[in-house]
């Protein structure tokens, strides 16, 4: 008993027809995880070398973290100060973060300002460091 040519024929425009759902449901799927992939949570994130913590705490009273930022440069500067319960984390892990503007930093100086984050659970170790440091818009006046 052999199989017909029209069979063979059904069967491969079947496969073929399968394939081309595949593509057309799977290719854009596979495009958009790949062009919002982002830096992986592994890589190293450069920082600002100019910015840096230089006290990382909890407030007794409030048990809110606090954490100095030194700031050297020329200029204005947001920076976002981020809190964890480790230096490495997780590819799933959140991080509380808090902005401080340093306004004002002249050259070869060095301005600090405190960020206040969250207030943090007992006995959880406390880690903070800098995620993004850019230049402040300022609100100067245009000359007339």
């Amino acid at each position: 008993m052999g199989v017909s040519t029209g069979a063979l024929k059904w069967q491969g425009w079947l496969v073929g027809l399968v394939t081309l759902a595949g593509l057309l449901v799977f290719a854009p799927l596979g495009l958009y995880v790949w062009a919002s992939g982002g830096p992986s949570p592994h890589e190293a994130v450069e920082v600002d070398p100019r910015a840096r913590v230089t006290a990382c705490r909890v407030d007794p009273a409030s048990r809110r973290v606090v954490a100095t930022v030194e700031l050297t440069g020329r200029g204005s500067y947001v920076v976002t100060v981020e809190f964890r319960d480790r230096e490495h984390p997780g590819p799933a892990t959140r991080a509380a973060q808090s902005l401080v503007k340093i306004p004002g930093v002249l050259p070869g100086a060095a301005e600090r300002a405190d960020a206040i984050g969250p207030v943090w659970p007992a006995a959880t170790i406390l880690w903070c460091g800098i995620a993004h440091t850019e230049p402040a818009a300022t609100a100067e006046p245009e000359p007339s």
